[in-house]
Order: structure tokens, then C-alpha cells, then sequence
């Protein structure tokens, strides 16, 4: 990843430059996860999600979870070594567990290196496990060790491991990581993630509309997904 490596870090640091601050908010009060909720305040208004935004198209075909059709299309901004964005990954199972068929998610790219050393190499992991199918596993599985490999010194034979774990033919696994093709993929990510204003991860949008970060706990997530249900006509 040599090539494109200096075009993914500058996208990276214009969004650090912009959303610096908030990111350091962000790393504090990260979202809730299931067992330690931190439900709206009663009676309190659901937040407006302010308008649709479009911006340019990321990686195609980029990889989602759930039907083209779903009512309601959920798309995350992530870098796998981001502490919210690694506590923000059972929420979102949550949520897909719950909605099924009504729900479709999409996971984009957006490594912050810096502050991240590991973060492209997350990310192109899970892009080249995409390349064998196994995206999702291979998603699922970094997040889910991100304390372990987030100290290493190179995070790169850990990822390898992981690939093995999941039966991917590791010499492929290890020539991808390092194509074309997946810096690319992660590259338009970035790109479709900074025209549409992220600076800070997670940055989650339902239906083209960006969530507020404080919105991303379960209890408030599900209701601004139940809103969108009863919006579109369907049902949970």
C-alpha cells in the first residue's frame, strides 16, 4: 500500500485538522453498550436529523448487511482502532438482530492515521478478506480484538492470523492487502466520507441524514429506527 498510502493519510489528516476536537469528545463518552444503557431522557424530543446528504459514491460495490430494499439504510463511517467505533460495533449488531430484514447496513472506511497507526492496516485487512467474502467475519473479528492488536508494534501478523482463523487463502489474503484494488476501495471511502462533512468517527447516517453522536446509544438509536419505519409505512 504504497502509492495510494499518502492520498488515504492526507484525507485522514484534513478530517483530523477539521473534527480534532470532536474526536477527542467523542473518545470519552462513547456509546452504551447493551447491559449499561443510557436511555433519552423521558420526555424528551427525538432529534432532528437535519437534511439528506448525497455526496460522491465510495468503494462499489461497497459491502453491506441486509436487503437493497430495507425501509431503512444505515450507513457507519469507521476506523477499526477508534474506541467508540469498537464499542459502536455490538450496538449495531443489535440493531441488525432486531430489525432484520428492515434495516440495511453499510460499513465505509474512514482511517485516521494519524492519530491511528494500525488503522490502515485494519482497514485493508478487512478489505482484502472482502476480496475472499469475508468481510463481515473479518470485520467482526477486528473489532472484537481491537484491545489486542491496537498495542502491537505490527499489526500486520495479527490480521494474518485472523485470516487464517477464517479459512482465507492466506498468500492471497497477503498480496491484497498490499493491491491496488483495496487502496482504492479504501481510498473512494474517504473520499465519499469527507464530501459528505465526516471529520470525527463513528459518524453514522440513517437515510442520508447524519445521527448525532449523542443518538448512537441503543435505546436512542432504535427510536430514531423506529421512526424511520413508521415513516416509510412498514412495521418492526
Amino acid at each position: 500500500m504504497k502509492r495510494l498510502l499518502p492520498f488515504i493519510i492526507i484525507l485522514a489528516v484534513l478530517g483530523v485538522a477539521v473534527g480534532a476536537g470532536l474526536y477527542m469528545t467523542r473518545s470519552k463518552p462513547a456509546p452504551a453498550v447493551a447491559g449499561n444503557p443510557n436511555p433519552q431522557t423521558p420526555g424528551a424530543k427525538t432529534p432532528t436529523l437535519g437534511a439528506v446528504r448525497t455526496g460522491v459514491p465510495g468503494a462499489d460495490p461497497p459491502y453491506t448487511l441486509g436487503p437493497a430494499n430495507a425501509p431503512v439504510k444505515l450507513e457507519e463511517f469507521g476506523d477499526f482502532e477508534c474506541p467508540p467505533c469498537g464499542m459502536f460495533h455490538p450496538i449495531l449488531k443489535q440493531m441488525v438482530q432486531e430489525f432484520g430484514d428492515k434495516i440495511q447496513v453499510t460499513f465505509r472506511e474512514f482511517p485516521l492515521n494519524p492519530p491511528h497507526q494500525h488503522a490502515v492496516h485494519a482497514a485493508a485487512a478487512a478489505e482484502a478478506a472482502g476480496l475472499q467474502g469475508k468481510f463481515w467475519e473479518m470485520h467482526g473479528m477486528i473489532f472484537e480484538h481491537q484491545k489486542e492488536w491496537k498495542v502491537a508494534f505490527d499489526s500486520r501478523p495479527i490480521f494474518e492470523g485472523y485470516a487464517r482463523e477464517l479459512g482465507l487463502d492466506v498468500e492471497r489474503f497477503k498480496r491484497d492487502v498490499q493491491s491496488d484494488r483495496v487502496e482504492q476501495r479504501i481510498f473512494l471511502d474517504g473520499k465519499r466520507g469527507h464530501s459528505l462533512g465526516v471529520n470525527s468517527t463513528p459518524t453514522v447516517f440513517i437515510n442520508g441524514r447524519e445521527v448525532p453522536f449523542e443518538q448512537l446509544p441503543p435505546e436512542r438509536l432504535r427510536v430514531l429506527i423506529e421512526n424511520e419505519l413508521r415513516a416509510a409505512g412498514a412495521q418492526k
